[in-house]
């Protein structure tokens, strides 16, 4: 019986299992959007399980399910859509624009606000255009695309990091870097590198852009004054990739090419070139007394009176060969390469995000590289109906093989081009590299020293969430851990170069830093009839360890062993403990009424260990207010105007960005007293030190016309910073010369502008452009006074020729004013007072003077174009920044004609522009047999005006017909060029243009250009 029993349930099952599948059948459609143009990339998935597909590049899709079933169609900026299956097989769908699902991709951080909802400034920046830049630092793809943010590169080094500002400079001593969110965590993002004298690394470098969804860049204080004391440099907020529900989607991202530097820089002396100049000198030097008239009477003086003081005798009589240095040094197409596979999927209760990355750059010159490998896992998941869990976890392991730059560094291989003397050569007769140069050959220290940075970096970022019994009333609890362990060695060779001296130099430094941040929020959504209320509360608590370890010697008895094991001499060792922490409890509230009137406010209290216990705390805040005039009666039903928004907003916000410990009495107890340990007074300490605040307005139009074909908005800003920590001097008594007080304030406002322009709009052709640009104006409002009340100048950081004082620029040149070049002497002439005042021979009698510049460009823009036609297209974006100076280093050296140039380094080819006869009209003084001191003043002060055609990227979208044949989603080939092209203003600036915040020219590897040719597939 039970047997028979077994039998019959079987036949059933079976029968129910046919009937299914008999039932189930293939649904196809299009999804087209209220336009009528295809979708790509729509979620269709059958409600309630994991059967899932996607729409192609012409929005169409098939997807197998039974009758009765329920397709729900979905996708970012359009309302879900459902459609009950039939009898029929096709069904074509149509989704509306949902404005509320677009804005909510307007993420800040703390909180995601609807577009319609912002009264602050805020630019998002998507992953499409983050990926269009091939770098190894992702930071640096936002060049041109932010109005009022200017970026540079502080070498084209591979993971080197960038100087970035937004709408200005907010401090004189404290930092002006903007602060760092990820996935709604601030984090510590600066320069890693264990020595100062080599490349700089970035911790950026050790994210994968293509894990990265967005980056936001919040500029005002209704944006920023959520994140307190560390807002008043703007925010820039990433926010990582995460998982999609429905059929698992795989990506393949990869591509592969060459770089070059995008300059060329200046052009070097040749041998020949150089050895004109040198006799010319001699001439002009002793001719009057020797009676010399021409280069074979200086020839022949040289032989009499200095022997072969150049070398130039013994290079003739080698044959004058030339060095070529600049091609030596060189990596020409330098290889660059990126390879990323990713997956992406869940159900109704789950969803995630998965990728596998790997990142390798071979720098522009010889010695240096980059290596990068990143993972990523990120998920959520349904615990409950109303508990949910989210989690975020990346990380990387960074190797950087760097070189000695930043300074004059005669090993470095970037600085041999303007060091090394053409007449030497790198080879010996036999092939062998010469060790006999005048300054260390970089063939052989790019093989025997070592520069290497390793990087290890895991974040983490949990979340548990729980929608509480109370409708719309959610409790979050969120905990973030940034672990990096970073390792350095140093070692420099026996035989050549900077450990020659010692038998070898080396060093280590070992660093581990963790910063574990704590969140509990509370958000609460409610209405009563139209009108609509936001709060969130949030305490947070960040806590940052550091330790530090270094150790060095030298004496290393055979080569090859670079270890510090192995050193006979260790010199120093050394370790230190750091840490701070921040407390905050932040309060926000959004309001508006019908979608038309919103009101949003902040509030912030802020704790930081960096000040005293009764300065510790303080208090920061906003108010921002936001008129929809298209939402209006008088607009809701105009063709013309699609949206129309006022804002203004106002806010105070703070900058804690200084060392620890300041305010305290210190001791150092690192002396030696006849053998015994010993301590000092190390710092004088003020109890009084607080934060620098920032007052900032802001008020701007947002627009869309023409059915959002033209796009765009307006802004005028003012922040006045207040309480700058200044250097006051002390009486000498205290056994201290100053002491940091808050006393100064200072300025910075200008207006922004962005629009984008769909020229054409059609299924099968598209044109659009657009720009943005940004101006800054800044002006120091006080400064420090003396006991007799006469102000205090303050001397930049970078250097004594910028200074700071009320009325003026911050940091501004401060500098001799050149007069030119005497056309009947051929010598530089200068102003004693300013330009218009007397002219004197002597550099001695010449005052500085503020110039009106600073390093500061007062004017930045972004241009970009899009055109595509039947899946070929076409995108290109560039970056301008103009109306400030940039000065010249090294022109000492290099860039005067005198003994440096034409005996010791080399020159510019720029030198042969000399003076040579009197009436000669030239920026180029005559050639001298003369070394001469430094004379900064502005003749090597340069326009800093440049545009770079930043990236262009022509490319086709296969057809869907090719990819489905080969049983790929879809499939995207394309060629990218980056820094293709470089415009310069002032003919006179002859190194790259893109200058770091201190405003010097630098003898680093310079910004580099790319070709790269890249595949996208979605399999």
């Amino acid at each position: 019986m039970r047997k028979k029993l077994l039998g019959i349930l079987t036949l059933f099952m079976v029968l129910v299992v046919q009937i299914a599948f008999a039932q189930e059948k293939t649904v196809t459609g299009t999804v087209l959007d209220d336009e009528g143009l295809p979708l790509p990339g729509v979620n269709v998935i059958e409600k309630g399980t994991n059967n899932g597909a996607q729409t192609d590049f012409d929005g169409n899709y098939s997807i197998s399910v039974g009758e009765g079933s329920t397709l729900v169609f979905s996708y970012v900026g359009f309302s879900p859509k459902e459609v009950v299956v039939g009898s029929a097989n096709s069904y074509n769908v149509t989704l509306e624009t949902d404005s509320g699902a677009l804005d909510e991709v307007v993420v800040m951080g703390y909180v995601s606000k609807k577009r319609e909802d912002l009264t602050g400034s805020v630019v998002q920046v998507d992953s499409e255009q983050l990926q269009q830049t091939p770098m190894a630092s992702v930071d640096q793809a936002l060049q041109g695309k932010v109005s009022g943010l200017q970026i540079s590169t502080s070498s084209g080094t591979p993971g080197a990091t960038q100087d970035i500002r937004i709408r200005g400079i907010s401090s004189i001593n404290a930092g002006n870097d903007p602060l760092y969110v990820i996935d709604g965590v601030p984090v510590i993002n600066n320069n890693v590198a264990g020595f100062g004298s080599g490349s700089s690394l970035s911790a950026l470098a050790s994210l994968n852009s293509n894990d990265i969804e967005s980056i936001a860049v919040l500029k005002d204080a209704s944006a920023t004054a959520a994140y307190g004391a560390r807002g008043a440099n703007g925010v820039i907020v990433i926010t990582t990739k995460s998982g999609k529900s429905g059929k698992t989607s795989v990506n393949v991202s990869s591509y592969y090419g060459f770089t070059n530097n995008a300059t060329d820089g200046p052009d070097m002396l040749t041998g020949a070139e150089r050895e004109i100049l040198y006799y010319e000198g001699i001439v002009n030097t002793y001719g009057a007394d020797y009676g010399l008239s021409n280069i074979d009477d200086a020839r022949d003086f040289e032989a009499t009176y200095l022997g072969d003081y150049a070398g130039y005798i013994a290079w003739n009589e080698a044959g004058r060969p030339e060095g070529n240095w600049d091609e030596v040094i060189k990596n020409n197409d330098a290889p660059v390469q990126e390879h990323t596979i990713s997956a992406t999927g869940g159900g109704d209760d789950h969803n995630f995000y998965t990728s596998l990355g790997y990142y390798k750059q071979e720098a522009t010159v010889i010695g240096s590289t980059f290596d990068r490998i990143t993972g990523s896992l990120n998920l959520t998941k349904d615990i409950t109906d109303n508990l949910k869990f989210t989690t975020s976890n990346t990380g990387s392991h960074t190797f950087q093989d760097g070189i000695l730059e930043g300074s004059a560094y005669f090993s470095s291989p970037h600085t041999a081009r303007y060091f090394m003397s053409p007449i030497d050569q790198p080879y010996n007769e036999d092939g062998t590299i010469n060790l006999n140069t005048g300054v260390p050959n970089p063939l052989y220290i790019s093989q025997n020293d070592i520069d290497e940075s390793k990087l290890t970096r895991i974040l983490t970022n949990n979340a548990l969430s729980w929608q509480t019994p109370i409708e719309n009333l959610s409790l979050t609890s969120r905990v973030s851990i940034d672990y990096q362990v970073y390792d350095a060695k140093r070692y420099r060779n026996r035989v050549l170069g900077d450990g020659s001296s010692t038998d070898g130099y080396g060093a280590r430094v070992s660093r581990n830093t963790v910063t574990y941040v704590f969140q509990n929020s509370i958000d609460y959504l409610t209405n009563f009839g139209d009108h609509n209320f936001d709060f969130k509360l949030l305490q947070e608590f960040q806590k940052y360890k550091r330790n530090y370890l270094f150790a060095d010697g030298d004496s290393f008895v055979t080569d090859g062993l670079s270890n510090l094991a192995s050193s006979g001499n260790p010199t120093s060792a050394s370790s230190e403990f750091t840490d701070w922490a921040v407390a905050s409890y932040l309060a926000t509230a959004s309001y508006n009424y019908d979608n038309r009137y919103v009101l949003n406010g902040t509030f912030r209290r802020e704790g930081n260990s960096r000040f005293a216990s009764d300065k510790r705390w303080g208090d920061f805040w906003s108010v921002g207010a936001a008129w929809n005039l298209h939402r209006e009666e008088f607009l809701s039903g105009s063709d013309f105007v699609n949206n129309l928004k006022l804002r203004a907003s106002y806010g105070k916000t703070g900058n804690a960005n200084i060392g620890i410990n300041q305010y305290q009495v210190l001791f150092n107890y690192d002396a030696d007293y006849a053998g015994s340990g010993a301590s000092y007074p190390a710092t004088y300490g003020n109890e009084d030190l607080t934060w620098e605040t920032g007052n900032t307005f802001d008020v701007g139009i947002d627009f869309g016309l023409w059915q959002n074909r033209l796009t765009g908005s307006l802004a005028y800003y003012r922040r006045e910073s207040k309480d700058l920590l200044l250097d006051v001097p002390l009486s000498y008594t205290t056994g201290f010369s100053s002491q940091f007080r808050n006393i100064g304030r200072m300025e910075n406002k200008g207006f922004e502008a962005e629009l984008n322009v769909k020229v054409v709009r059609t299924d099968d052709f598209n044109v659009s452009l657009g720009g943005n640009v940004g101006t800054v104006e800044n002006e120091v409002l006080e400064v420090a006074q003396d006991a007799n009340g006469n102000e205090i100048a303050v001397t930049s950081i970078y250097s004594t020729y910028q200074r700071s004082k009320s009325g003026s620029l911050v940091n501004e040149w401060f500098l001799p004013a050149w007069a030119g070049v005497d056309p009947e002497t051929g010598l530089d002439t200068y102003y004693t007072n300013g330009e218009g005042s007397e002219i004197a021979a002597s550099y001695t009698q010449a005052n500085r003077v503020y110039t009106g510049y600073s390093a500061l460009p007062t004017i930045s823009a972004g241009m970009n174009f899009h055109v595509d036609f039947k899946g070929f297209f076409l995108d290109a974006s560039g970056y301008y920044a103009g109306g400030h100076k940039v000065y010249e280093s090294w022109h000492r050296y290099i860039n005067q004609n005198n003994l440096y140039a034409t005996a010791f380094y080399n020159g510019y080819d720029y030198l042969l522009n000399r003076w040579q006869q009197p009436g000669d009209v030239t920026r180029v003084q005559k050639s001298r047999f003369a070394g001469e001191p430094w004379q900064y003043s502005t003749k090597f002060l340069h326009d800093g005006d440049f545009f770079r055609l930043r990236n262009v990227t022509v490319g086709y979208d296969f057809n869907p017909s090719i990819t489905e044949a080969i049983g790929i989603n879809s499939a995207r080939i394309f060629v990218r060029g980056t820094n293709l092209y470089t415009w310069v203003k002032d003919d006179n600036l002859l190194h790259d243009p893109e200058i770091d915040a201190s405003g010097f020219t630098s003898i680093t590897t310079p910004p580099v250009k790319s070709v790269v040719l890249g595949v996208n597939l979605k399999l």
